[in-house]
């Protein structure tokens, strides 16, 4: 199977998605920032990112630049529930996913999702070459 990073500051939302794929036979690691996420590419680069949009440290938009320009050809799939940070500030779920959609992810994903369609975008992901 692959080499998955997750990247998503709830934890409970991160740990149910490591266990979904992880059952599912992949290779995960995660992180709670972009950052620590980051971090871990660099030291052992995986081919796939799932990665939320919104969170308080590295925010998602953010961490998929420095990834994109890192790992040109690394699967990134981005994941949203609409933070309270972005909404205060006008932005809205829709314009952020269509950001994150031109910086080249290739789903977005917005919460809550079911474990099905996590692992169905992770396999359609991971099929394209």
């Amino acid at each position: 199977m692959a080499r998955i990073i997750v990247i998503d500051d709830d934890h409970d939302v991160r740990a149910l998605m490591v266990w979904d794929l992880k059952a599912a036979g992949h290779e995960v690691r995660s992180a709670a920032d972009g950052a620590q996420g980051l971090s871990l590419q660099r030291a052992a680069p995986a081919e796939l990112v799932v990665t939320d949009i919104y969170m308080p440290e590295k925010e998602g938009i953010e961490t998929i630049r420095e990834l994109r320009e890192l790992y040109p050809d690394l699967k990134i799939i981005a994941i949203s529930g609409g933070g309270s940070v972005y909404r205060k500030k006008s932005f809205a779920t829709h314009e952020l996913t269509i950001i994150a959609e031109e910086l080249g992810v290739t789903a977005v994903l917005q919460k809550p999702f079911a474990s099905e369609e996590l692992l169905r975008s992770v396999d359609a992901a991971l099929a394209k070459h």
